[in-house]
């Protein structure tokens, strides 16, 4: 259970970590230690990393070198059904085949406790899987076949499905596509709520406003290293802004927050 664990029982090391596709080091010698009950947003530009590193967080794949350590055990020593009773893991990458009604797709979160495919819900089963429409706000959807929503709908399904499962760590990659600025809210209202209820929470974004409201913790990738690691206001300055994404910005503080606003900068190309 979370809350007979300590949280250095439950922290995500990355020591030294390689990882290599093809001919090409997508992530380059990190070193990264995150605790729970933090929202950590992980920023960079396109193949920045970013996916490589939340898959090996789930334990998806292995490192070319280096290890990944949840508390005191390495990610892979941790037997598959354990690991995904503790990390959830949403992918940005998710193809829906199956005409499943919203509510079975979402029991689907379950399985990791059931120990098998299985549609037969226990009571705790299903007061998890209500719990997760409830947070998400598609309880109205239930009976909808997952085939026939919208992306935004979808969107909140997907992240249902993972809290269904009730994981120690989330791990979301860019969970933010397709929801309308109502949802976005909503969701980052709910990112912070689960993170002061222990939770760790690890969510890559391309709105660099949206990740100085949600998060604790940036930490800023590029060409698979890591730039900066610290508050928003640490890591978000038009400098650095500049330097990984090539783009200008300016950046006000308001009593409704941190907001970065971008524009193209002219002695940069798209190709550069």
């Amino acid at each position: 259970m979370i809350g007979s664990q300590s949280s250095n029982q439950r922290s995500l090391h990355l020591n030294n970590v390689v990882q290599v596709k093809g001919s090409k080091r997508v992530l380059d010698h990190l070193t990264i230690e995150v605790q729970p009950g933090e929202v950590i947003a992980l920023l960079g530009p396109n193949g920045a990393g970013k996916s490589s590193l939340l898959e090996l967080c789930a334990g998806l794949c292995s490192p070319f070198a280096g290890e990944i350590r949840l508390g005191d055990h390495s990610i892979h020593q941790i037997p598959p059904t354990q690991r995904a009773q503790r990390i959830g893991f949403l992918s940005q990458h998710t193809d829906i085949a199956w005409p499943l009604t919203v509510e079975t797709f979402i029991g689907l979160g379950r399985i990791p406790h059931q120990g098998k495919l299985s549609l037969e819900h226990t009571a705790i089963d299903l007061k998890a899987i209500e719990q997760a429409m409830a947070e998400t706000g598609v309880e109205n959807l239930r009976g909808r076949l997952v085939t026939t929503l919208s992306g935004g709908e979808l969107s909140r399904v997907l992240i249902a499905r993972v809290l269904a499962g009730q994981p120690e760590w989330l791990l979301l990659d860019e969970p933010m596509t397709g929801l309308d600025p109502a949802h976005q809210f909503s969701l980052c209202h709910l990112l912070r709520k689960l993170a002061s209820e222990g939770k760790g929470i690890i969510v890559t974004l391309h709105d660099l406003s949206l990740a100085a409201q949600v998060a604790d913790r940036v930490i800023l990738l590029n060409h698979g290293q890591l730039i900066a690691d610290g508050t928003a206001q640490h890591v978000l300055t038009a400098s650095r802004i500049n330097e990984v994404y090539g783009v200008a910005s300016y950046i006000h503080e308001s009593e409704l927050g941190m907001a970065v606003s971008l524009r193209p900068n002219e002695t940069r190309s798209i190709t550069s």
